[in-house]
């Protein structure tokens, strides 16, 4: 009875030692390897091998291929396969190609495909090449196409394009054609190009030519650029020109100098040139005895 008992107790136990444990025999090592193998495998990449795949990790492998197929297919790739799409996937797909294909041709991209737009799409593609040609037309674009223009588009391109020109004039910018410019829009062209010089000799800028300031402005420019001198003097810039300096200003720079010098050597910080320092000043720094 008791043989019979303890035989009965053995048997599961004989057949938990049998029950395999490959999560428990694998190193860190091949736990990562198989890791790195199922993320190879969700990103298509070449190191996948699909057998070393548990049968849950497979069909997430699969999953991922499918998501990324639609997203090839939905971004117009090569790698699009359409006969792995579903029913309303491929659906999905073809409302989002004729859009896109609607937005190209609206906005004048070569991979628009005409014969693609229904009726009335057709009808807005042309109305909105017009109104783009117009507009490229008025701001003087290579892509403007004169023949396409009626007459009235004709005649506001023109206005714009007069107007546009007198604006770049003024602006002093490459594009400024003097010749096309009445006589009006001239004096406007030439009073900004002096404001514009005059500017430009009162700050100090290399597009200065002093010989068109009238003399009032000529004084001003002069009196700025004595004042910028004097800042660069007062400052020690190597922009500074002594010899544009008037006796009052060369004495005062002179006494800030003076005054700088005796401070630093008295204080020991800074540049301290003591053969330029009075005897009082001298005397003044001995230290004196008791």
């Amino acid at each position: 009875m008791q043989a019979g008992l303890r035989k009965w107790l053995w048997a599961p136990v004989a057949c938990l030692g049998l029950w395999p444990v490959p999560a428990l025999s694998q190193s860190p090592a091949v736990s990562r390897n198989l890791s790195q193998n199922l993320e190879a495998c969700k990103a298509g990449r070449e190191p996948c091998d699909p057998s070393k795949l548990s049968a849950p990790q497979a069909a997430a492998a699969a999953l991922a291929r499918h998501a990324r197929n639609v997203t090839n297919c939905r971004n117009g790739f090569d790698s699009c396969d359409p006969s792995k799409l579903s029913a309303p996937e491929a659906t999905a797909l073809a409302v989002a190609n004729h859009q896109r294909n609607v937005s190209d041709c609206n906005g004048g991209i070569s991979s628009c495909d005409h014969s693609k737009l229904t009726p009335a799409e057709a009808r807005d593609c042309s109305a909105a090449e017009r109104a783009r040609n117009i507009a490229d037309c008025k701001d003087g674009v290579g892509s403007c196409d004169p023949s396409k223009l009626n007459s009235s588009e004709a005649g506001a391109v023109h206005a714009a394009r007069e107007q546009l020109n007198a604006s770049d004039c003024k602006k002093g910018t490459g594009l400024c054609n003097p010749a096309q410019l009445t006589s009006s829009e001239t004096k406007d062209v030439v009073a900004a190009e002096n404001q514009r010089n005059t500017q430009n000799c009162r700050n100090g800028w290399n597009e200065c030519n002093h010989s068109q300031l009238t003399p009032a402005d000529a004084k001003q420019t002069a009196f700025a650029e004595q004042q910028r001198n004097l800042a660069a003097c007062k400052a020690g810039q190597e922009t500074c020109d002594y010899t544009k300096l008037n006796a009052p200003e060369a004495k005062t720079l002179a006494d800030a100098e003076h005054r700088r010098n005796y401070a630093a050597c008295l204080k020991g910080y800074g540049y301290c040139d003591t053969s330029r320092l009075t005897v009082s000043e001298t005397h003044s720094m001995q230290p004196t005895g008791h």
